[in-house]
């Protein structure tokens, strides 16, 4: 198996998941401005699970094309709520906006991955989980917003599903990597075919 990687992503959480897989990465951002890929793409209509696809495969394009002959990982993972794309906050503001329109309801959370060589996609895979979210009163979401740091509340969106996320959610279907952000099972099978 391919062990060794250029992963075009600052994640700190997609890289822990590589070295405890045993893959080695070098972390090269990709720098792609998803602000603006986003929007394009919401005005063509597309679905949370294209635009989350859409940026993995962009990512990877981007910082392949500068690393000959080099295997790129991109990733993205994004809420889909009812067919709306819910972002990462910004501020706590907008983070408490988002928690209460997931308060009580059911979501997707998507996360796609592409592996690219040379500029060009070689392979991607999306898998997606569903997770229910109990319902709080305002004030409790507030003082679940008042435990989590700046930087995992920017980093991982609203929750972190290995730390205090897990107690937002009643129900959990899907694979805890995909979760947070790395379908690796998938990964691993397909770098054990390249050389």
């Amino acid at each position: 198996m391919l062990n060794k990687i250029i992963l075009a992503s600052k994640s700190k959480v997609r890289k822990e998941i590589l070295e405890k897989n045993n893959i080695e990465s070098i972390v090269e951002p990709s720098n792609v401005d998803e602000d603006i890929v986003k929007l394009a793409l919401i005005k063509e209509k597309a679905t949370p699970e294209i635009i989350s696809k859409n940026l993995a495969e962009l990512k990877a394009n981007k910082v392949s094309a500068k690393r000959n002959n080099q295997i790129v990982l991109g990733a993205d993972s994004v809420i889909d709520l009812d067919g709306e794309l819910i972002s990462k906050p910004e501020n706590r503001d907008q983070a408490m906006e988002i928690l209460k329109k997931l308060n009580g309801k059911s979501h997707f959370l998507i996360s796609s991955v592409c592996i690219s060589k040379n500029g060009s996609m070689i392979w991607n895979y999306t898998d997606k989980a569903i997770l229910t979210m109990k319902s709080f009163s305002e004030d409790e979401l507030r003082k679940y917003l008042s435990k989590i740091s700046d930087e995992a509340l920017y980093a991982y969106n609203v929750y972190q599903i290995e730390n205090e996320g897990k107690n937002l959610f009643v129900n959990i279907n899907g694979d805890e990597d995909t979760i947070m952000g790395l379908p690796i099972k998938k990964i691993k099978e397909y770098l054990s075919t390249l050389k």
